[in-house]
């Protein structure tokens, strides 16, 4: 057993310890650091709703005519 690459380990586990130690006693300290950005469903305006309403029933329109189309053909 080589007690020098043991002693080696050893040091290297409590310098990484000693790091998280210091990471967690920061956040102890600061639990809120950063606000955290809003994920997620974004929320449109009146305006903008009806701009996609107008939209979305040309486009089933022009789907719904095609479709037609094909079923005829």
């Amino acid at each position: 057993m080589d007690l020098y690459k043991t002693i080696g380990e050893l040091r290297a586990r409590r310098d990484q310890l000693a790091r998280i130690i210091a990471q967690l006693e920061e956040l102890q300290v600061n639990p809120n650091p950063q606000p955290l950005k809003r994920r997620g469903r974004k929320f449109m305006g009146p305006k903008e709703r009806a701009e996609v309403s107008k939209r979305m029933k040309v486009y089933w329109a022009n789907r719904a005519k095609r479709q037609k189309e094909r079923a005829t053909t």
